[in-house]
């Protein structure tokens, strides 16, 4: 049977940019008709990662890295030898693997690996360092093609055998792709939309001058002057988490997986991006966190905001936003959803239907409802 992890939130922020455009502008969209408040799905990944590492929520070991800068990484583990030696060989074991250094010593694009990736990489190399020595002979720079053909076809298959994504938990919710070596691409088992307010956002534009302290008396004006744009809204987050394909990335590892879980159900809850925080400080944390898990398909509920909300007197737009959230979702579970489903809910809103799942007292408790009940569909 099939299992998705979804998760819904309500989270409003106070006036911020967390998310700019090209322009320097907060990112926005068209939905309904009417413009909203947009946060990328890619930004919101991001604050994921950095989320799970700041509060270590995932061993090291099972975390990945996003980087053009493996040759460093190695030269790292390998700082015992001579770097220009270890430099050499590393090249060649990673041609060997289908990868390739540009002349600044940086891949050719971002890779995502694991960390057990690269550690695999840092002692096939020590494994093998006379062996691609012998396969440098000749001194000039080689291609990936020219590279697999030198070393020896044994060290060719365990290089390309190292990228199996190294059990690292990011890199099996986000999944990878690499355009040379698809055979080593990961399908994400975790989908995250675009965050959209749940009400129209207007544009605001913040005009900010800057005072010169060592002006001389006679100086009048500004050092400097210039604006930003800004603006605050309650946005509507959702992800949800195919759990058998979390399970199959993670190469059949059950704890390790159950483990993801929780963490990820943390971290999406902590998780806020960077953006102009230092001009803003918007550190707001959801008002509503619902997790449920479904079995006939996910249900984005972002529908339920196709006509926006609008701000009243008496009720905060998050608290509105949640009571709109669950009467669509008792709406569409009715046609669509299966009679298995699950919540449970973490609500500060006071606007979710008391009975609709299981209260939690807290975001560890929500966690650890999200292991054990997946552990136990997991099970059957």
């Amino acid at each position: 049977m099939t299992l998705f992890v979804e998760f819904h939130l309500i989270q409003n922020f106070a006036p911020s940019n967390l998310n700019r455009d090209d322009t320097g502008a907060p990112k926005d969209a068209l939905f309904g008709g009417y413009r909203r408040a947009r946060v990328s799905s890619q930004c919101f990944k991001r604050a994921i990662r950095l989320a799970a590492q700041a509060h270590e929520l995932v061993a090291p070991e099972h975390c990945g890295v996003r980087t053009k800068k493996l040759l460093g990484l190695l030269l790292e583990r390998l700082e015992h030898r001579d770097p220009q030696e270890a430099r050499r060989r590393i090249e060649t074991a990673l041609g060997a693997a289908g990868l390739k250094l540009k002349d600044d010593g940086k891949t050719e694009y971002l890779l995502f690996l694991g960390e057990g990736e690269i550690a695999g990489f840092a002692a096939l190399i020590e494994q093998h360092w006379d062996e691609l020595a012998a396969a440098q002979a000749g001194g000039e720079k080689k291609g990936k093609k020219e590279a697999r053909a030198s070393a020896p076809a044994e060290l060719v298959k365990q290089a390309k055998a190292l990228l199996d994504g190294g059990k690292a938990v990011d890199v099996a919710l986000f999944g990878r792709m690499l355009a040379d070596l698809p055979e080593v691409n990961q399908d994400a088992a975790c989908q995250v939309a675009h965050a959209i307010s749940t009400h129209r956002v207007e544009r605001e534009f913040d005009y900010f001058t800057a005072v010169d302290d060592e002006g001389a008396p006679e100086e009048t004006g500004a050092g400097m002057i210039g604006q930003v744009e800004f603006n605050s809204a309650t946005f509507y987050r959702y992800a949800v988490v195919d759990a058998h394909k979390l399970l199959s990335n993670l190469q059949g590892d059950r704890e390790l997986t159950l483990a993801a879980l929780e963490a990820f159900t943390q971290a999406k809850v902590r998780a806020i991006p960077a953006g102009k925080q230092n001009s803003f400080a918007a550190h707001n944390l959801p008002a509503f966190v619902g997790v449920c898990l479904r079995h006939a398909g996910p249900l984005n509920l972002a529908n339920a905001f196709e006509k926006p909300i609008s701000p009243g007197h008496d009720q905060a737009l998050s608290s509105l936003s949640v009571a709109e959230l669950a009467g669509h979702e008792e709406k569409l579970a009715g046609v669509y959803a299966d009679g298995s489903d699950r919540w449970a809910y973490l609500d500060l809103s006071g606007a979710w239907p008391v009975g609709k799942g299981e209260a939690q007292a807290n975001l560890g408790a929500l966690a650890r409802w999200v292991r054990e009940r997946v552990a136990a569909e997991l099970e059957g």
